[in-house]
């Protein structure tokens, strides 16, 4: 649309009258959507090139890493019909999700290839070797059913992100419907053209020493000396992972919260607001002021006012507030040039201020009306209590740390002309109440009569009294009116006209009054600024009296409210996730065992928060989702080998059995997480950038669980597994399902 638009005002340009110029990049969001698209793509390149090399150090020979690479454009290819289907678009949210979907698309692929590979080496040491399409074939039935009970419990666990509300569920609907996509599709791939393609180049494979790089064998001998160790210390083993749980658990009540990240975008509105009763032609002069002085502020590029209202705006607000739209330079520091703004326009009378980027501002105005982060609404009856009460918060949290632009709603009382009609003078004179209502109307507000036309422009003709009897009381109360007996009486004969002072505007919400008392967090999380507020405000004990009250709003309510839906439903998907492992399992104690993963990734994902910044956004709550799955697959992997090993294999169960089923399973796990982890890498490092605001956050949780969890199941789950066969469990069962 912005390009057709750029192609119809160059074709405007050339009509307009002299001294007239036009700027159409003043205001140009496309802009942002542009670079925000380019640098996901950018970061969805670098993570393909880092999967693959993590995919050469580990498989080594080029038909592996070409069979296993091959699930990524099939994938993502497929997620993009899949979303074309459902009449989705490829924008900065779609193309998040495929970004972080991107590592956990060869994750079932790399344990297909892996399996199918050692079970070719064994095959070729038999002394009758076993035809390969039956190798290949008693390879993916092997972990067939691991794979598709893993990415059903990756894509259960994100089912509660399309049940969010609001803007919320808005912003994360897209998300997840290509998350979600690209991991069924990834899930066909390694059912179908994964088995095929390791049947077609695998067939000659070599020895084991050739395929694997000595840093896998490096692994793996280090891995079989360690873990003997770990064994013989079950309990200190388990006591230290209970330690590092509950310490990183603790830290919980200490984060920051937020509802979205800030975007870095460049373009800035400065909203300007003054007294009520302040002209147009003032907020014009003073708009002049101000664009005067931002232009001064190194890194702004361009100013320009927006003021008084068009037919159909968006905009309701009157003459007395209007918007500064500012663009900044994308290389310059964001933060230094808004602290400079915010400067060089405080000391401008008359005049409040408040600066915030274009898309934030919307948000805000879309979750409650107002465009600032934090809103309080003082609710009650009496007009003149609730701005004694607004005032009163107001100088109890000005001191806060993190407030900014704090304001009281403008709520005044401001001169104005009241007629009240007197029925019983009224109908003296034969006059009905209604007409006279109608005419009095008519003379103070206008009436459209009928429509002139001008070339091929339409004006409306309006009927009203002059302006000088609008204004003055007495003027009005002499005006002549007809009454039914073809009398002219004077206005002062049937109504009752004087000056009185009444409010400006009347507010309410579900049928209340209020007043809002509105602010920005700056430099601190809403969440916590929120806190302090209200902790000043019970520490202050404002009066409020009977039937007044006070509300929490902006986005600290639309966090909590998100939050609270979005932690119930993972609760409810957990369970879910447990009913899956049971069905499979059939033993509570070793589903509980594959859930192991959850407060482990908890672990990582907590600690990688804290690194960052300490700030849960809600990114990071759908990071924290995410990784839940990708985290239980390794569990699902190393215990579905396991009972392999035990009920397909016949091996008793032992020290030896547990050693060899996490060694064999060392390198697809290490695999599948380094796969996962590297291809968020560059959301990461380069998170700062536009169109990452949303994924970075998510990349950095699902980073910090990823390690956690598959460091503490490589160490933690043989050694409760351990426990859990001494005790008897999961004897009989059959996990391999063919």
């Amino acid at each position: 649309m912005t390009e057709e638009l750029n192609l119809a005002l160059s074709d405007l340009e050339a009509a307009l009258p002299d001294g007239v110029t036009m700027h159409p990049e003043l205001f140009r969001q496309a802009t942002f959507i542009e670079r925000a698209i380019g640098n996901l793509n950018v970061a969805i390149l670098i993570g393909c090139v880092l999967v693959t090399l993590i995919l050469i150090a580990f498989l080594f020979q080029w038909r592996t890493v070409a069979i296993s690479l091959t699930a990524i454009p099939l994938s993502l290819l497929g997620a993009i019909l899949v979303l074309r289907w459902f009449g989705a678009s490829l924008n900065a949210m779609t193309l998040g999700g495929l970004a972080i979907a991107l590592g956990a698309v060869v994750d079932d692929a790399i344990v297909d290839v892996e399996n199918v590979v050692r079970r070719l080496l064994e095959n070729r040491r038999r002394t009758e070797p076993t035809p390969a399409f039956q190798v290949v074939l008693d390879a993916s039935l092997e972990v067939r059913s691991a794979i598709v009970l893993a990415s059903f419990i990756v894509i259960l666990i994100f089912l509660p992100v399309f049940f969010l509300e609001g803007l919320a569920g808005t912003l994360f609907r897209s998300m997840g419907l290509a998350y979600v996509a690209a991991i069924l599709v990834s899930l066909l791939v390694a059912l179908t053209v994964t088995p095929a393609m390791c049947l077609l180049l695998l067939r000659g494979v070599g020895d084991r020493e050739e395929l694997e790089p000595p840093q896998v064998r490096l692994l793996r001998w280090q891995y079989e000396r360690t873990l003997p160790l770990i064994l013989r210390l079950p309990r200190t083993t388990v006591m230290l992972a209970a330690i590092v749980l509950v310490a990183s658990l603790s830290a919980i009540p200490f984060l920051g919260g937020e509802f979205l990240p800030e975007f870095r975008e460049s373009n800035l509105v400065v909203l300007m607001a003054g007294k009520p009763d302040t002209s147009l032609v003032e907020t014009m002069r003073i708009g002049r002021l101000v664009a005067k002085r931002l232009k001064q502020v190194e890194g702004v590029v361009s100013v320009a006012q927006q003021a008084g209202r068009a037919d159909l705006s968006e905009d309701t607000f009157g003459p007395n507030i209007s918007e500064v739209w500012v663009v900044l330079d994308n290389q310059h520091d964001y933060e230094r040039t808004l602290a400079e703004m915010r400067e060089t326009l405080e000391d401008i009378p008359g005049f409040d201020f408040q600066a915030k980027q274009f898309l934030r501002e919307r948000i805000d105005e879309v979750l409650t009306g107002a465009a600032s982060d934090i809103v309080i609404r003082a609710v009650g009856s009496d007009l003149a209590k609730l701005r004694l009460q607004a005032g009163q918060l107001a100088l109890a949290i000005r001191d806060v740390d993190g407030v900014q632009d704090l304001r009281i709603e403008q709520q005044v009382d401001v001169p104005q002309i009241e007629v009240l009609l007197r029925p019983r003078d009224a109908s003296r004179f034969g006059f009905s109440v209604a007409e006279l209502n109608e005419t009095i109307q008519t003379l103070l507000r206008g009436r459209t009569v009928g429509q002139v036309y001008e070339d091929d422009r339409v004006f409306d003709v309006v009927v009203r009294a002059h302006p000088s009897l609008r204004s003055d009381p007495t003027q009005l109360g002499e005006l002549l009116v007809d009454s039914p007996a073809h009398e002219k009486l004077p206005l002062r004969a049937v109504a009752s006209i004087g000056m009185i002072d009444a409010p400006n505007v009347i507010n309410r919400e579900r049928g209340s009054r209020r007043i809002l008392v509105t602010c920005n967090a700056e430099g601190r999380d809403v969440a916590g600024v929120m806190r302090d507020i209200q902790a000043r405000i019970d520490r202050r004990g404002i009066d409020l009296p009977a039937g007044y009250h006070l509300e929490y709003g902006g986005e600290y309510q639309a966090r909590q409210a998100a939050q609270q839906r979005l932690v119930l439903l993972s609760i409810a998907a957990l369970v879910g996730i447990f009913m899956l492992l049971y069905l499979d399992f059939q033993s509570i104690r070793l589903s509980l065992l594959g859930m192991l993963s959850v407060p482990l990734a908890c672990v990582g994902g907590i600690v990688a928060v804290v690194l960052t910044g300490g700030d849960v956004s809600l990114g990071s709550l759908v990071g924290f989702v995410t990784v839940f799955g990708i985290a239980v697959r390794n569990g699902i992997l190393l215990i579905s080998h396991y009972h392999h090993l035990r009920q397909v294999e016949g091996m008793d169960f032992g020290r030896d059995l547990i050693i060899r089923g996490a060694t064999e399973r060392l390198s697809p796990i290490l695999m599948t997480a380094f796969t996962t982890g590297l291809a968020l890498l560059p959301l990461v490092i380069l998170g700062h950038r536009p169109g990452h605001e949303i994924e970075y956050p998510m990349a950095i949780v699902i980073l910090g669980g990823l390690v956690s969890s598959t460091f503490l199941s490589l160490v933690l789950l043989p050694v409760l597994y351990q426990g859990a066969g001494r005790a008897g469990v999961g004897v009989s069962v059959s996990v391999c399902r063919r």
